[in-house]
């Protein structure tokens, strides 16, 4: 395998976090990863937001939470 280059790295580096590139484009990044510094922090960026936001689609509101905002939708709709 070649290099991909930066631009490359980083164009694809969403797909490469979701495990959505194909064997030889994975190859192409991690390859570009492990000799480029900043593209690497990229990556551990990238990483770092992509499991947060996985943590928090896993967290559920209190159930009161969820009761008043539902009882606040039905007001607003009750009156439109």
């Amino acid at each position: 395998m070649t290099d991909c280059g930066c631009d490359k790295a980083k164009a694809e580096l969403e797909e490469y976090l979701h495990n959505e590139l194909c064997a030889s484009d994975v190859q192409d990044i991690r390859e570009h990863l492990a000799n480029c510094a900043d593209c690497t922090s990229e990556h551990h960026v990238g990483r770092v937001l992509t499991e947060a936001v996985q943590r928090a689609c896993r967290e559920t509101a209190p159930e009161t939470l969820r009761a008043q905002v539902l009882f606040s939708i039905r007001e607003i709709q009750a009156t439109h």
